[in-house]
């Protein structure tokens, strides 16, 4: 499949500068991540293709442990997107429609650091193999790595990384984002044998990992560790909105609202209807998309709130 959709717009690419690939970037965007493509609407149209090359990057990323079947083609396509972000800002990208998005985001777009692209690569790798964490801290830092790198990516290309307040804030936002989505992939993970409540929290709340993994729901303590994670999630998002409260600005940047609302919103709407469920982290209406993500997107883009 990746070969395929490597070819197939080789050659295209070039021809009609890139527009093809930006299509694809924001087609992936909004069949994977409806709240980005939303928040990328109400971004300046200048900048809506390169908001959506950049989450398409992260998305691309996160699935590949879903793509190969064994940790080290993992590796290998993890270099690949190493080696594509250095041609990438050479002026030389290779012919892959989200390599070529990430040209137009980075290139002619501009002010997208590369630092943030590399450590979001080196945190997927890393975490390839993982099967488990050992304590909350280890999660946070993942999502700090991932999810807030790439808000940190989006307020470059915004031109608001010079933000001290803001920065802060998507660090928050990310993590909030990055702990609700691992636990909305709770069931697939646990289905793969892996474990996302870490070691700390199964511990304190007499979860075995073994009964997690035969039993789901229905294992020992584990709606108690799965409320000790969300409530760590919930905090950061507290903390992101409690920032805008007294902030003589009157809020968010107007800017900003695109990149934090796309985030937090989703991950907000998760943690409630994950509190409605008694915390079961298997319940099937926790899964799909939430009729209410279009209305609380306005909302949020309407007030400039999170």
């Amino acid at each position: 499949m990746f070969l395929r959709v490597v070819r197939r717009y080789a050659t295209a690419a070039t021809a009609n500068h890139s527009q093809q690939p930006l299509e694809l970037c924001r087609n992936m965007v909004r069949e994977r991540d409806y709240a980005s493509f939303l928040g990328g609407q109400a971004c300046p149209a200048n900048l809506r293709d390169a908001f959506f090359a950049l989450r398409a990057f992260t998305i691309e990323l996160a699935s590949v442990p879903e793509m190969v079947s064994n940790p080290t083609l993992g590796k290998m396509r993890y270099q690949f997107w190493r080696d594509a972000i250095k041609q990438v800002y050479e002026d030389i990208p290779p012919q892959h429609p989200i390599a070529l998005g990430l040209h137009h985001a980075v290139r002619v777009v501009g002010r997208v650091p590369a630092y943030h692209l590399k450590r979001i690569v080196d945190a997927r790798d890393e975490d390839l193999s993982r099967t488990s964490y050992m304590t909350t801290d280890d999660l946070t830092s993942l999502t700090e790595s991932t999810s807030s790198s790439l808000l940190y990516a989006q307020l470059a290309l915004l031109s608001l990384s010079e933000s001290d307040q803001l920065a802060h804030a998507a660090s928050h936002v990310g993590v909030a984002s990055g702990l609700a989505t691992l636990l909305r992939a709770m069931p697939f993970h646990t289905s793969q044998r892996r474990m996302i409540l870490p070691v700390d929290l199964t511990a304190q709340h007499g979860v075995s990992q073994e009964d997690v993994f035969r039993h789901g729901p229905d294992a020992k303590g584990v709606s108690d560790a799965v409320f000790a994670l969300a409530t760590v999630a919930n905090d950061h998002l507290l903390t992101a909105r409690d920032m805008f409260k007294d902030s003589s600005s009157g809020g968010i940047p107007e800017r900003a609202i695109p990149v934090l609302s796309a985030a937090a919103v989703p991950a907000t709407l998760y943690l409630q209807k994950l509190e409605a469920a008694n915390f079961n982290a298997f319940a099937p209406q926790l899964q799909g998309r939430d009729w209410k993500l279009a209305w609380r997107m306005w909302r949020s883009l309407r007030t400039r709130t999170i």
